[in-house]
């Protein structure tokens, strides 16, 4: 069987279980998911040796440190992915939620309802949690999900898919509800973004640059996705100082390899003096590279030069691009310049220059005075997510699983007729 043959026919397995699980109440939906998360702990030895598997294969091929961070797995992170399965087993179910309703000058009555989108394509490269959280949110939503992971994560990915369809079964739910492919072939990703002769409905991509470009280039479906996190951080001189530190900290090196990691922070020119040094000394001192303009390397010497490519590139790293903007209106130009529309943050004390922030900074999620690390599904109360969406289309920013659902008008009359 060729690599195309078998991604049609997963996806046509997947079309099938949906169609079976299709009737079956928001309760048993739920019960599938705790069933899910029972049969990821109980393989956790399982998933974990596979995840060791994967982690020497990247130490081998000399992956980054970011990049191996997005990949490990320890019992820790694996009872978090449980956990984020629990909490959306216990979310209320978006289907056949009424959106809207209204009674026409017909005297029929229309019903906007929510329903599932379909068959999802999810592809990623080196986060393992991506095969629980798309599964979990698909389940939830009354979708059924294709993956494909990178080779880097083929191992985890494989054992985690295992234990969800063991989850499933034990459940009483189709278990090609969630498919994986035992191969990173990437003639497999090609497939997928033709479509499979219209059994798949929306494809998501999960990971860097290269591999977005090529699924927004090559797909013949739908696509949500996401452009790079390059986030920013205005700091306005009413800002509170030891505030301003704590957030600018927690949000560029509580995970550098993530995608609402903080990567550039602009300093009004009135706070340069009263704020920037004890925060870059903080950033210094934290093992975080500091790459400036000449005006904030005046203010702190340990700073080195930045160049025009550090504006809007994602470091993925313990180092941060800093720059003097006047104002609140050189803050929001520069965003406007150099942002990807992921989540930018403004540091004020002032209500006035937070909510104008706020209502100028077209990006997917904006913050005022907290960690742009809350830009995430499971801080949102999703449970977990499915990406951060960046275009203006369907949905943006982070993904749950209501908003991996449509919506279908449901009307009912009582025998009128059009004339």
């Amino acid at each position: 069987m060729t690599v195309e043959s078998l991604a049609l026919e997963m996806a046509q397995r997947a079309q099938s279980a949906r169609q079976a699980a299709a009737n079956l109440p928001a309760e048993q939906r739920s019960a599938a998911l705790s069933s899910v998360a029972v049969a990821m702990e109980a393989a956790s030895d399982a998933i974990l040796a596979a995840n060791a598997r994967d982690m020497e294969t990247a130490r081998a091929n000399d992956r980054p440190a970011a990049f191996l961070d997005r990949l490990m797995l320890n019992e820790a992170r694996l009872g978090d992915i449980a956990a984020a399965v629990r909490q959306i087993a216990a979310q209320n179910d978006p289907l056949g939620e009424v959106i809207e309703a209204w009674e026409a000058p017909s005297g029929v009555n229309i019903s906007q309802v929510r329903v599932p989108i379909g068959v999802l394509g999810v592809i990623f490269e080196a986060r393992p949690n991506v095969t629980a959280d798309a599964a979990a949110l698909a389940i939830r939503s009354g979708n059924a999900v294709l993956l494909r992971s990178g080779s880097d994560s083929l191992q985890s990915a494989l054992a985690l898919v295992s234990a969800i369809r063991r989850g499933l079964e034990a459940a009483g739910f189709p278990a090609d509800l969630v498919q994986h492919p035992d191969t990173a072939d990437r003639a497999f990703v090609g497939a997928m973004l033709s479509g499979l002769e219209g059994q798949l409905d929306l494809v998501i991509p999960r990971g860097g640059k290269a591999l977005v470009a090529r699924v927004q280039a090559e797909a013949r479906i739908p696509v949500l996705g996401h452009l790079d996190g390059i986030c920013h951080a205005y700091l306005h001189p009413s800002a509170d100082r030891d505030m301003a530190r704590a957030i600018i900290l927690n949000a560029k090196l509580r995970r550098t390899g993530v995608c609402n990691a903080l990567e550039c922070l602009l300093i009004d020119r009135a706070a340069v003096a009263t704020h920037w040094p004890m925060i870059a000394e903080a950033l210094s001192d934290a093992g975080c590279e500091i790459r400036a303009d000449e005006s904030l390397r005046g203010a702190f010497s340990s700073a080195v030069a930045a160049s025009d490519g550090d504006w809007g590139h994602e470091f993925l790293d313990a180092i941060i691009a800093a720059r003097v903007v006047d104002g609140l209106e050189g803050a929001t130009a520069h965003i406007a310049q150099y942002g990807s529309g992921h989540t930018d943050l403004v540091l004020a004390g002032d209500a006035v220059v937070q909510e104008a922030f706020l209502n100028t900074v077209d990006s997917a999620v904006v913050i005022a005075n907290a960690s742009t690390g809350f830009s995430d599904g499971g801080e949102f109360g999703f449970g977990a997510e499915i990406g951060i969406a960046t275009s203006r289309l369907h949905a943006r920013g982070p993904v749950g699983a209501r908003q991996l659902t449509s919506y279908k008008y449901v009307v009912r009359g009582d025998g009128q007729t059009r004339g």
